[in-house]
């Protein structure tokens, strides 16, 4: 047998020693993004939504509580549907990336499409104020922003432990739909339509 051969036969040895190795890696993978999105949807409540505005989330139907928080920038904020508002809640926080990018798109369109009468408010979760007040300065944020540093109303009312996600309350306070995750335009301008048909 030849150099030449005896390389070329210890390579091919090699990928086969090799190969189960990786199927197992690439199992390990697979199970762990599988349990991730397991985790996801245990914690949140509800199935994995794909980027859709749920109806099945257990909030969906809850009348909910009425709250009063400070606002970020001074103020006091209160649950619209406690003076009859119907409303869009957006949870937020200034060290999340997905929410980095979703708010300047929020504040843009509310900037550009007059929502009356749902009120847009958003909720700033578990974060430092000054973070969070360069982050909506810096976004042209124009809606109220209600500082919740404990998670009072986060995870106290709504049961949220992580952020982006928005609430869709009627004017009566009952929840009609949740988005898990950053909420496209689009999503959002349904939703404040719904709103104000409701």
């Amino acid at each position: 047998m030849n150099t030449d051969t005896e390389a070329s036969e210890t390579s091919h040895l090699r990928r086969k020693r090799l190969s189960p190795r990786r199927s197992a890696v690439i199992g390990v993978g697979v199970a762990i993004t599988i349990a991730a999105i397991a985790v996801v949807s245990v914690l949140t409540g509800n199935n994995v939504t794909n980027g859709k505005i749920s109806s099945t989330n257990e909030l969906v139907g809850q009348r909910m509580k009425n709250f009063s928080l400070g606002g970020l920038n001074g103020g006091e904020i209160r649950a619209p549907w406690e003076s009859g508002r119907a409303s869009v809640i957006v949870f937020f926080g200034s060290y999340c990336g997905p929410c980095k990018a979703e708010m300047p798109k929020i504040a843009k369109y509310i900037r550009t499409n007059n929502p009356s009468p749902v009120e847009v408010l958003a909720m700033d979760a578990t974060d430092e104020r000054s973070s969070a007040q360069a982050m909506v300065k810096k976004d042209g944020v124009t809606f109220p922003v209600a500082f919740d540093p404990n998670a009072e109303v986060t995870n106290g009312i709504f049961g949220f432990i992580a952020v982006p996600e928005s609430v869709f309350v009627n004017a009566k306070g009952v929840v009609t739909g949740v988005h898990i995750g950053a909420i496209p335009r689009s999503q959002l301008a349904g939703a404040i339509r719904l709103l104000r048909g409701s």
